[in-house]
């Protein structure tokens, strides 16, 4: 009986020594695992943006990053897949998607042939044409159309991304990916990136242009006088 009081209070020590967190030993504590988040879950632009170089040749792009690096970057697979945009113009600033050693170029825009005002025949009924004005510092505006309102643009990832606004839907603004197709001094055609083949829409615009005054039969007016000239 004697034994098993004794051995009761050891055991009643060795608890309480534990739970004062006696000795070495640390209380173990919980991990908290870091909550889901949206930036978890958000591709990295891996853009690279600069200037084009004096080195710029045929198949070799050298571009002068916003970071203050000198890169010569291969062009042989951009070109032959059709993914070079825009043109090559030394001092033009320019959108480049690289691979992965940086060594080689997969998709190239330049951006100062982006800008500018883009439009097309109006879809309802091509009385009138609407578009989208692209300004620099990533500034978007609609032309000549109330339904959509235009906001910003950016590249990313080699593709173009537009966030807009619809009529009618309050604060409510809207992200939208598009894969150039096609861009030069007076053609831009884009098309939705990321849907399915049968929700897919292609956008050809041109580059605006003033258009001649005419006169109240249908005439151009000469030198852009507001008054039809008659040689006697």
């Amino acid at each position: 009986m004697k034994k098993f009081v004794f051995f009761g209070m050891v055991a009643a020590f060795v608890m309480t020594m534990g739970s004062c967190g006696g000795g070495n030993q640390q209380p173990q504590q919980a991990v908290e695992e870091e909550p889901d988040s949206v930036e978890n879950y958000m591709p990295f632009d891996q853009t690279l943006y600069g200037l084009c170089g004096n080195g710029t040749a045929m198949n070799t792009l050298q571009l002068l990053t916003d970071n203050g690096d000198t890169l010569n970057l291969n062009l042989t697979n951009a070109q032959e897949n059709g993914q070079v945009f825009g043109g090559l113009q030394v001092g033009d600033r320019m959108a480049v998607l690289p691979n992965k050693d940086k060594t080689e170029a997969l998709i190239v825009i330049n951006q100062n042939t982006l800008l500018g005002d883009w439009v097309m025949p109006n879809p309802i009924d091509g009385s009138s044409e609407v578009g989208i004005r692209i300004k620099e510092g990533g500034v978007a505006e609609s032309i000549d159309q109330s339904s959509i309102i235009y906001k910003t643009w950016k590249i990313f990832n080699g593709k173009l991304e537009i966030l807009s606004q619809r009529e009618g839907g309050g604060d409510m603004e809207e992200v939208n990916l598009y894969e150039i197709l096609l861009l030069g001094a007076d053609s831009l055609v884009y098309k939705t990136s990321g849907v399915e083949k049968q929700d897919e829409e292609t956008f050809e615009y041109s580059r605006w242009k003033e258009k001649p005054a005419m006169d109240l039969h249908g005439l151009q007016l000469e030198d852009g006088s507001d008054e039809f000239r008659i040689d006697h």
